[in-house]
C-alpha cells in the first residue's frame, strides 16, 4: 500500500488509525472534522465544528466497546444492539426499529449492518476534496449497504451519498433511515429545532409517566399536545430536568430538511435530505426521562432521523399497509445527503429553509 498523505492543511483523510481496537478513518478540512468506525457499522462517531470547538454528535454513558474483546451476558435481540451503541450516526437497513422476523430470520434492533465491520477505499485525497467509500453485505438480510463520504475544501459540509441494493433474485422488504443522534454540549435548552413543516403523529410507546406527549394524536408541527393536555412546541428542547422520554414522527414534509441551532455555542447543525425518499422524519427524544436500561435517567439527547419508512414498516395509524419498501430483485435506492455546520450570530430567529447544497437561509425580521 502506498503511503498516504500526511498534509497540515487543506482538506485531510487517513485510515491509518484505530481506536479501541476498531479501524477508524478521518476526514477534515479547515472547518469539520469527521471520524468513522470503519469496524463498527461505518458510524459517524464524530462530527466536530473546529472554529467552536463542538461536536454534535451524542455519546453514549459507556462510549466505544470493542466487539471482539466484549461478552454480553445474554443474547437479548435488543440488549445486543444497545450494550454496543456509542451514539453518534448509523446508517439503518435494510431494518430498523425493534426486533424482528424477516422474511423467516431473527434480526435484533434496528440493524445488523451497524454491528458489522465494513470496508473502506480512500477515493480522493487532495488539498481541495477528500472522500472515502465504505460497504457492507449483510448477512441474514440479502443486501449490500455503500456511502461514499466526502468534504470539500473551506467548506462546513459534508456530503454522504448512498446506495442500497437488493441483491436477491426475488423481492424483499427494506427500511432504510439515518439514525442520527445529537447531544450536549451542542444539545441544550438554548436550542432551537426547525423543519420545513409537516403532520406529527405520537404513535404511542406506553403510558409511562416520563412520556412528553399525548399516545395516539396527530397535530401539525410545531405544536402537539403534550401528556397533560396544555400544548407543546416540539421546536423547544427541555432541559435534563424535565426528565420526560418520548418519541414521535413527522411526515408530509414539503421539504427534506432539519435544523437545530444553538445561540449561546454560536452555531448549528443542519441536515438535508430527499424527502420524496426518506418521507419520515423520526423524532427521539430523551431529556433525562430514559428511565431503567440502558439510559437509566443519566441520558441527555434527540434522535433526528430520516426514514422511507415507520419503524419496521409499520402502517400509518388507521391503515393497514406496510410503510416497507418492497424492492425487486436487483434494484437500487440512491440518496445524496448534507450535513452542515453553520454560525448562528445574535438575534438569530431560526432557519426558514436548507438548500440541497447545504445552504442554511436564515429566518429574516
Amino acid at each position: 500500500m502506498h503511503y498516504q498523505s500526511e498534509r497540515t492543511y487543506g482538506c485531510r483523510i487517513s485510515d491509518a488509525w484505530t481506536f479501541r481496537g476498531l479501524k477508524v478513518v478521518v476526514l477534515e478540512n479547515e472547518i469539520v472534522r469527521v471520524t468513522v468506525l470503519a469496524d463498527k457499522g461505518a458510524v459517524i462517531y464524530e462530527l466536530v465544528h473546529k472554529p467552536t470547538d463542538t461536536d454534535f454528535m451524542w455519546r453514549t454513558p459507556w462510549g466505544v466497546r470493542d466487539t471482539r474483546r466484549f461478552l454480553p451476558t445474554s443474547g437479548w435481540p435488543e440488549g445486543l444492539w444497545h450494550d454496543v451503541y456509542e451514539g453518534g450516526w448509523q446508517t439503518l437497513a435494510p431494518t430498523g426499529g425493534s426486533p424482528m422476523t424477516y422474511a423467516g430470520t431473527e434480526i435484533g434492533q434496528h440493524s445488523e449492518a451497524t454491528l458489522m465491520p465494513w470496508d473502506v477505499q480512500i477515493v480522493d485525497d487532495s488539498p481541495e476534496r477528500v472522500s472515502a467509500r465504505f460497504w457492507v453485505r449483510t448477512y441474514r438480510t440479502p443486501y449490500r449497504i455503500e456511502k461514499l463520504l466526502s468534504l470539500e475544501a473551506r467548506s462546513p459540509v459534508l456530503t454522504v451519498e448512498e446506495r442500497v441494493t437488493n441483491e436477491a433474485e426475488e423481492e424483499a422488504d427494506c427500511v432504510w433511515g439515518q439514525h442520527i443522534a445529537l447531544g450536549g454540549p451542542f444539545l441544550s435548552p438554548s436550542c432551537r429545532l426547525d423543519v420545513s413543516g409537516g403532520t406529527v403523529i405520537v404513535p404511542g410507546e406506553g403510558e409511562r409517566a416520563t412520556r412528553r406527549l399525548k399516545s395516539g394524536q396527530r397535530s401539525e408541527w410545531p405544536m402537539a399536545i403534550g401528556r397533560d393536555g396544555a400544548p407543546e412546541d416540539l421546536g423547544a428542547i427541555p432541559p435534563k430536568s424535565a426528565r420526560v422520554q418520548d418519541y414521535a414522527v413527522v411526515t408530509e414534509m414539503p421539504e427534506g430538511w432539519y435544523a437545530v441551532s444553538n445561540p449561546e455555542r454560536g452555531v448549528g447543525f443542519a441536515f438535508v435530505y430527499p424527502v420524496q425518499t426518506f418521507r419520515y422524519l423520526w423524532y427521539w427524544q430523551v431529556f433525562g426521562g430514559g428511565s431503567g436500561y440502558p439510559w437509566y435517567r443519566r441520558t441527555y439527547n434527540v434522535g433526528l432521523e430520516p426514514f422511507t419508512s415507520l419503524a419496521n414498516g409499520q402502517p400509518l395509524p388507521g391503515s393497514r399497509r406496510s410503510t416497507a419498501i418492497r424492492m425487486k430483485a436487483g434494484a437500487t435506492l440512491s440518496a445524496t445527503m448534507r450535513a452542515v455546520a453553520y454560525p448562528v450570530g445574535r438575534g438569530f430567529r431560526g432557519v426558514s429553509k436548507v438548500t440541497p447544497d447545504g445552504k442554511v437561509i436564515p429566518i429574516r425580521r
